[in-house]
């Protein structure tokens, strides 16, 4: 009885992917004749067919690189967020207090930030 050897994880996974480019080959060369068969010459052909790809290629990145944008400021934004202790909301939260407009809510500059009317106030 013949011993058959095992195909390791890496083995099949080169098979695959030189199985994937054959037929990647196989289509462009379909392509090509399909191209040269309508009346262009071979040079053309190939030329359009090389910007085809080289545009498919910068579509690629381009939509790549907004996405890691993406990705890259909502981790900042996450990394921002968790490190956030909240003592900047603390130290400046708007108080009832009596202030230079009468008593109202103040920012934590002096300012007034709820609606009054100065002539309805009362002494």
């Amino acid at each position: 009885m013949k011993h058959v050897a095992q195909t390791t994880f890496a083995e099949g996974v080169g098979r695959t992917l030189g199985r994937l480019w054959q037929s990647c080959v196989r289509l462009d060369r379909r392509a090509t004749n399909w191209l040269v068969a309508r009346g262009w010459k071979p040079g053309v052909a190939k030329a359009l067919l090389m910007v085809l790809k080289l545009a498919a290629l910068g579509a690629l990145l381009y939509t790549t690189l907004w996405l890691a944008l993406l990705l890259a400021f909502a981790l900042a934004g996450a990394i921002i967020i968790r490190n956030d202790n909240g003592s900047y909301d603390e130290e400046h939260k708007a108080e009832w207090e009596h202030g230079h407009a009468g008593y109202g809510l103040y920012s934590y500059d002096g300012h007034r930030i709820d609606p009054h009317d100065p002539e309805d106030e009362q002494d």
